[in-house]
């Protein structure tokens, strides 16, 4: 979501007509000249007032035009930006003028905030937000909050945004403040579009669309439209995407708005970008980038700019290009600490060097956005709980503020009506009694309505104490005894009880053990993040034959040392609509399997059938089978026991449930057909994947 919106209230108007003028630069003479007269209008002004007898540089008016012209820069120009709010702080500061201060701490607080500097701005808003609460001056402290709330949300503090946006709302309807009533509401629908909550997000962008037809807008609504439109395109809503941002994109070419156009363009190229319309993708990106190029200084939005340009030119097979952009990206990701944007540069530059066959760097890249998402994933579920209840508590704790309020108020009024005639003792006693009747049954209702969430609550702490004995068992079982022998071996070389030519001896037994966890930690991090329903099924078009030669080859090794011979009887080229990670996963566990419960000079036989839209996958073994009853239960998610292929090899009793769940995940099936001492033969179905092509338009 485009952030400038919603930091600033009051400005707005004055920035748009400078950012305008200092975009306009390249195109003409005529709009040179009078982009120059609009940007240098404050410091004409400031001039002026200098060249009068009783200026003094301290005086309220200069410093309020100093921070004026501040505030001026925000987007064209941070080192003016900074050095000129300084000097009003200054100012402010020695002749302890309030507004001022404020005024100065905002513009250095949102400088801080645009490079990334969040642990620097937080204590100048906080600063400039007591003083604003003080003296009373709701207007700043309305701005402030709103700004605050839009730092907190970037770090991706949701539960702290929040909570400041459900206090401006407070303070809004207090003073009747329309327009800040729909920038605050629009904050939290922003809040709940970042964590895929797109019910909520809806709602609350109902309600900013009615405060936006009060306000009578066009360029305000459209700014709404453009955010909409970012929404419906993450929730894969195409058309509604499309229509939203073609209005927004008509009003602020019509108005000249060129901050937010630039950030429209961008929001089209991402749909086209999600369509694999790469073409038109690149149209909107370069639209965009026109605009950037000319002083709007907004890093968060050219982060997802850089990316969006690389991932088309990757789609446009221009590797070089896409390498430029994504680095680009990247570096601007470090620079402001956009966690979101390292992760994403990060993905595009692996995709890009594994592509050109440089795993060094691809695997570089990779292990760097594998940690960065998993910090996300963790950080963005603990947030989404703290969201809600962050929420529920605002919302508690405002109701008893109410019913204690509405208590002292009816105290107040008891002792009133005893001072009076009988008459008015029996209406009190009359209106106790009814009011009494409504506490009974919004207190019966609470009740109900909790003894739903407890059991609820409780359904989901089982489900969990399930989860950790499973995991803790495998962690107990399968990982404890190959680290605690390799830990033992080491111990015995480090004290002199081994040789280093007895070590070496080891190694096989020590590399097998290795991978043995590896497998085993791999498999146990898809089941967990199964498990805590953080994995996301992305379907595409994806070549069955790479992903089974891939897995031949990685466990070549393990088979050959068994003389396992493995046969890959695919037909030419089929092409699965699947997500590639997880089939990945299902095709590893499967042969690796029949390699462990297939003794030495066996064969291992892939093969893959059509059956109508869908492919059905086999993978056969010559290894010791599986009775009826067994077969009954390698499927199910309870099942942890860990069986020994014929040389010993370990498992985690994790790959087949895991199989199973990801194959569902798919729109596949899977089952298993063996007989003890003959064999075992696993199939699973996935659907084709469609052979056309759509063009751009």
């Amino acid at each position: 979501m485009l952030s400038e919106k919603n930091l600033i209230i009051n400005r707005k108007k004055t920035l748009y007509s400078i950012v305008v003028c200092t975009l306009l630069l390249c195109t003409s003479s005529s709009v040179q000249a009078q982009s120059s007269n609009e940007r240098d209008s404050l410091a004409y002004k400031l001039q002026s007032l200098k060249s009068t007898n009783r200026f003094n540089p301290k005086d309220t008016t200069h410093i309020k035009l100093v921070a004026d012209l501040a505030f001026s820069y925000q987007y064209l120009d941070s080192d003016s930006l900074y050095s000129i709010a300084n000097k009003a702080l200054e100012y402010s500061r020695e002749i302890n003028y309030p507004h001022g201060i404020i005024r100065g701490l905002n513009a250095l607080g949102s400088y801080h905030y645009n490079k990334g500097n969040r642990d620097e701005a937080i204590p100048m808003f906080k600063e400039a937000l007591e003083l604003a609460k003080y003296i009373g001056d709701i207007d700043s402290e309305l701005s402030i909050i709103n700004t605050m709330a839009q730092n907190y949300s970037f770090e991706g503090n949701y539960a702290e945004a929040l909570n400041l946006n459900l206090k401006g709302i407070d303070l809004a309807r207090e003073i009747n403040d329309q327009s800040t009533l729909s920038v605050l509401n629009e904050n939290i629908a922003g809040l709940y579009a970042d964590q895929k909550d797109f019910k909520n997000a809806l709602m609350f962008y109902d309600t900013v669309q009615k405060f936006n037809r009060n306000l009578g807008n066009e360029v305000v609504d459209a700014e709404t439209q453009s955010n909409m439109a970012s929404l419906y395109k993450d929730a894969k809503d195409y058309k509604n995407a499309m229509f939203n941002i073609n209005r927004s994109i008509v009003t602020f070419e019509k108005h000249k708005i060129y901050d937010w156009l630039a950030y429209a363009y961008q929001v089209k190229g991402d749909i086209y970008l999600d369509q694999k319309k790469y073409k038109w993708a690149l149209y909107w990106y370069d639209q965009s980038d026109m605009l950037f190029k000319h002083q709007i200084e907004d890093d968060r939005i050219q982060i997802q700019l850089m990316n969006g340009m690389a991932k088309v030119y990757f789609g446009l097979e221009n590797d070089s290009l896409s390498l430029v952009y994504a680095k680009k990206g990247l570096a601007m990701s470090n620079k402001i600490k956009s966690l979101q944007g390292q992760i994403d540069c990060s993905e595009t530059l692996y995709k890009v060097y594994k592509k050109k066959g440089d795993n060094t760097e691809a695997l570089s890249y990779l292990e760097s956005f594998k940690t960065l998402s998993d910090s996300l994933f963790m950080d963005k579920n603990k947030q989404s709980l703290s969201l809600l209840e962050t929420k529920l508590g605002y919302e508690q704790e405002k109701k008893e503020l109410i019913e204690a309020n509405e208590e002292a108020l009816a105290k107040q009024r008891n002792y009133i009506y005893f001072s009076v005639i009988i008459l008015l003792i029996l209406s009190i006693i009359t209106f106790v009694i009814r009011r009494s009747e409504n506490i009974q049954k919004k207190l019966n209702k609470e009740l109900k309505d909790k003894s739903q969430a407890v059991t609820q609550r409780e359904a989901q702490l089982h489900e969990i104490n399930k989860t950790n004995t499973k995991l803790f068992s495998i962690i107990g079982h399968d990982l404890r005894g190959p680290i605690g022998g390799l830990q033992g071996i080491l111990k015995m070389f480090t004290e002199g009880d081994i040789t280093t030519k007895e070590l070496v001896s080891f190694i096989p037994k020590l590399k097998t053990d290795v991978d043995n966890i590896s497998f085993t930690l791999n498999n146990l991090l898809s089941w967990g993040l199964n498990q805590l329903n953080g994995v996301v099924t992305k379907p595409k078009r994806v070549s069955l034959s790479y992903l089974v030669n891939n897995n031949i080859k990685l466990l070549s090794e393990i088979s050959q040392s068994k003389s396992i011979k493995i046969i890959n009887q695919l037909p030419e080229n089929p092409r699965i609509w699947a997500d590639n990670n997880q089939i990945d996963i299902v095709i590893r566990n499967i042969l690796s399997n029949a390699i462990k419960f297939t003794p030495e000079n066996g064969l291992i036989t892939i093969e893959a059938e059509e059956k109508g839209d869908m492919w059905q996958i086999s993978i056969r073994d010559t290894g010791v089978g599986m009775t009826a009853e067994v077969q009954r239960t390698i499927f199910r998610d309870s099942s942890n026991i860990t069986t020994y292929g014929t040389n010993n090899e370990k498992g985690t009793g994790l790959g087949l449930s895991l199989c199973k769940e990801m194959v569902h995940k798919n729109n596949g099936e899977i089952w298993v057909e063996s007989i003890p001492r003959k064999g075992t033969t696993f199939y699973f179905t996935l659907p084709k994947a469609q052979n056309r092509y759509q063009k751009a338009s």
